[in-house]
């Protein structure tokens, strides 16, 4: 049986961090660990926590960091796990997630990431949608935008050990950087059609509240990764929005598919 480490990167969560660290808690799988790194929440965040000190898979520690990618990276290398994952403190797991998640990892020895579906829910686990994806797609992915989401994505612990990190200059888009790092460096993604995960869509998501850094993030990684015809940086990212539309399509056509 493969161990499944999950890291919970926390910061004035204290509402939500219940959800998330009982979500790991419930699955019915045996071999676990949940650290959760903490950088020194003034809420009540740290009181929550320490109710559930108890659970002989929880591991915290609350300390200064350079910004949830730093966050996510201790805990990275904190775990002991085969299976990695980040699960956000406002974010929590479905039932039989892990059972699910391993069972893939196990049967297909090759693959390096599994990401599946995600039940989109407002601040109070009201249900507003299935965010239903489809197989891996490398172009729909870099070009098209981050349609995986990092809730409901597991990794190899050898991905880890390799030292492939997020990069923390990023503050928005370190899951889609590091998904398209990941993929140009030849690692299997795959795609496990089920809901896995549940993502809260509220007021104090940073995507709502810094949209403009999101898009400069995103050129950044289209620029870096992307193809290139001119170094005129305003054409080359209007060719790149251009692009967009055609693999905007292809996603379409794959969600029909779905596997």
């Amino acid at each position: 049986m493969v161990k499944i480490s999950i890291i919970t990167p926390s910061y004035n969560q204290g509402q939500f961090i219940a959800d998330a660290i009982q979500s790991v808690n419930s699955q019915e799988y045996p071999d676990k660990e949940h650290i959760i790194v903490d950088a020194q929440s003034t809420d009540e965040t740290l009181d929550v926590i320490k109710r559930y000190a108890h659970l002989s898979h929880l591991k915290w520690i609350s300390e200064p960091d350079k910004g949830q990618s730093d966050a996510i990276n201790k805990g990275f290398k904190m775990a002991t796990g085969d299976i990695v994952a980040w699960l956000n403190a406002d974010d929590y797991y479905l039932p039989e997630t892990f059972s699910k998640v391993a069972q893939v990892f196990t049967e297909f020895p090759k693959t390096d990431v599994i990401y599946g579906d995600t039940l989109m829910v407002d601040q109070d686990k009201k249900s507003l949608k299935i965010k239903k994806d489809h197989r891996f797609d490398y172009g729909v992915l870099l070009y098209y935008g981050c349609y995986i989401q990092s809730t409901t994505t597991f990794f190899r612990k050898s991905i880890i050990d390799a030292d492939h990190l997020i990069d923390i200059s990023y503050k928005l888009c370190m899951d889609y950087e590091y998904f398209v790092r990941l993929s140009s460096l030849g690692y299997q993604f795959s795609y496990l059609p089920s809901t896995l995960a549940a993502f809260r869509w509220h007021k104090t998501n940073f995507s709502v509240l810094y949209p403009q850094r999101r898009r400069e993030e995103t050129i950044k990684i289209k620029h870096q990764y992307g193809y290139k015809v001119t170094n005129n940086l305003r054409l080359q990212t209007l060719l790149h929005d251009v692009t967009y539309f055609y693999f905007l399509a292809k996603r379409q056509a794959l969600k029909q598919i779905r596997l």
